[in-house]
């Protein structure tokens, strides 16, 4: 006789919370999200990944009992339907196991419809602040807004890439990098994949990323970290930047449209701004007298950013606008310079809601103009060999931008600080959890 090992039953098959209907016979998973003692009744309420379901326990109460908040149960009863149970339909005659044990009570009360806990606390608990479903809701809007990037540009032909986070140099022409120890040799935390970006349309001619940055940049303010998620994109055969600027404008809008469709988005109150059918568009020296800066000023500042931003709102209607020009001085030796007076650049940054979102435009293509740049900058093109050979070989007019996923979050939401809508925040001051 041959010996057979025994069947090993697999428990029923779980029922989310999103899909609970009447049943004889239902299970569920989730962590314990409240317990409301009465007496004749203890309810249970369960939250997974889709929402709340409420458990009635008239027996065992004594187990009942102890069931923490954040213990991680299945319960297998009678689905039956209650208007007042979340869902309307609730478990009734459950048996229940227990999967898992918190150590203790957990530090903040997830049950309740806000977290009131400073930034502090919400940062260094992030494990378990992320549970809370506004939290949790924050960044589904965030994911949702990356497959509408990707969905976006595959529609447009683009071809994802994955670029490399440790480099041999800085890419912005600043020394704002992170220094990293490279089998003894130096290497440096990628600011952006802008050179690989380039070179990858000399392959594919349309492409994009999502992948993280770093900025060793001395900065301390609600809007800026160290590292924080690009979504990027560059395109060839372009006539200028406006043809970039019309690849943003179906972006941001695929980006708006499925944030908005995430469950719970519209409830939880978020102004989905409307996008319109062309950005409005302003010179930045014209920019620059609308808030009444000097003319020589070299970049917008957050103020400025801000009056721009309520401009474009009771002028045009538009919770964005499209800044065009920028100074040479202040853009990277690779920008295009603006054909007509080349003090200017064909580059833009976009405004959305008061705040400067999207940084993009039209780069040089041709090695001599990057040779001539280098030059005109004082700089040692040697660093640069292996990036500009890429234009010995020939490359289209090109462009790109980069969008920060976490600002565009933060702005979309109305936040105050983008390291509430990030989910492990790196800045100055922190390096954990």
């Amino acid at each position: 006789m041959t010996a057979h090992s025994p069947v090993q039953l697999r428990p029923p098959e779980r029922i989310l919370a999103r899909d609970l209907q009447p049943a004889t016979a239902v299970t569920v998973e989730g962590f314990v999200h409240r317990r409301r003692k009465l007496a004749s009744v203890i309810f249970v309420i369960i939250r997974d990944r889709t929402g709340l379901i409420q458990v009635v326990i008239t027996e065992d109460r004594e187990q009942a009992e102890q069931l923490g908040e954040e213990t991680v149960i299945r319960a297998t009863g009678r689905a039956v339907a209650n208007p007042q149970a979340p869902g309307g339909v609730e478990l009734v005659d459950p048996e229940i196991e227990i999967l898992g044990r918190p150590a203790g009570p957990p530090p903040l009360e997830l049950w309740r419809p806000e977290l009131k806990t400073g930034l502090p606390t919400l940062l260094d608990h992030a494990a378990l602040t992320w549970r809370h479903p506004s939290r949790q809701l924050t960044w589904r809007l965030a994911a949702a807004a990356v497959r509408g990037f990707r969905g976006a540009l595959d529609d447009q032909g683009f071809t994802e890439i994955a670029t490399p986070k440790l480099v041999a140099g800085a890419t912005e022409s600043g020394a704002n990098v992170f220094a990293v120890d490279y089998f003894g040799r130096t290497g440096y935390l990628a600011q952006s994949p802008q050179f690989y970006k380039q070179i990858m349309v000399g392959v594919f001619e349309r492409v994009y990323e999502v992948g993280p940055v770093f900025r060793a940049e001395p900065h301390d303010t609600v809007r800026h970290l160290a590292q924080y998620t690009s979504l990027d994109a560059e395109l060839g055969f372009i006539h200028d930047h406006h043809d970039v600027i019309m690849v943003l404008r179906e972006v941001i809008s695929r980006m708006i449209a499925a944030a908005g469709a995430v469950p719970g988005a519209v409830d939880s109150g978020i102004d989905l701004p409307v996008v319109p059918e062309q950005f409005p568009v302003l010179h930045f020296a014209d920019a620059l007298r609308l808030v009444g800066a000097a003319e020589d000023e070299p970049d917008l500042a957050p103020e400025h950013e801000r009056r721009l931003g309520e401009w474009a709102k009771t002028e045009h209607g538009s919770d964005f606008l499209v800044v065009q020009g920028y100074p040479a001085v202040k853009r990277p030796f690779y920008t295009h310079p603006q054909p007509d007076d080349q003090r200017w650049t064909n580059s833009f940054d976009l405004i959305f809601r008061g705040t400067e979102l999207v940084t993009g435009g039209q780069r040089l293509h041709r090695l001599e103009d990057y040779q001539a740049a280098l030059a005109a900058r004082g700089e040692d093109p040697a660093p640069y060999a292996e990036y500009l050979a890429t234009f010995g070989y020939g490359m289209p007019p090109h462009g790109g931008f980069a969008i920060g996923l976490e600002r565009f979050v933060a702005q979309l939401t109305g936040t105050a600080n983008v390291r509430e809508v990030t989910l492990f925040p790196r800045d100055l001051h922190r390096l954990t959890p």
